[in-house]
């Protein structure tokens, strides 16, 4: 069966809808993996960029969230035999096709701030109520 014939069958049925759903969240599940993903979209990075560009992430959550990452095959780790030893991580090419689920979520994390969050808030309408 071909991908796309596939891709309709499992939008008609609930039930494996909601198991390729699962299946997805099960990869990238948890609060930093997608920081994580997000920063390693820009390119190959080292522990230290990623830990600097992740914040508030401590080095060993990054490093338990890395081989999770890698388990899972969405990034790889590459080790150079250089003094001292050099690490580089870069999502592998399942990894860069997050970058359409990524966008998806910027765009509606955009839209929501804007009409759910920022428009909730009391003191930015008081200025717009008197316009």
């Amino acid at each position: 069966m071909k991908f796309f014939e596939k891709l309709e069958t499992v939008k008609k049925c609930p039930v494996s809808y909601v198991l390729a759903v699962q299946d997805t969240l099960n990869a990238f599940h948890g609060k930093w993996k997608m920081p994580i993903i997000g920063t390693l979209l820009f390119g190959k990075k080292r522990f230290k960029e990623i830990e600097r560009e992740v914040k508030k992430i401590t080095p060993r959550m990054l490093s338990q969230e890395l081989k999770d990452l890698e388990v899972n095959g969405i990034v790889t780790r590459t080790v150079y035999n250089t003094t001292p030893v050099t690490v580089e991580y870069e999502l592998t090419p399942s990894g860069q096709e997050l970058h359409l689920v990524m966008e998806a979520m910027i765009h509606w994390g955009l839209q929501h701030r804007q009409t759910n969050i920022m428009e909730s808030l009391p003191a930015l309408n008081m200025g717009r109520q008197s316009a």
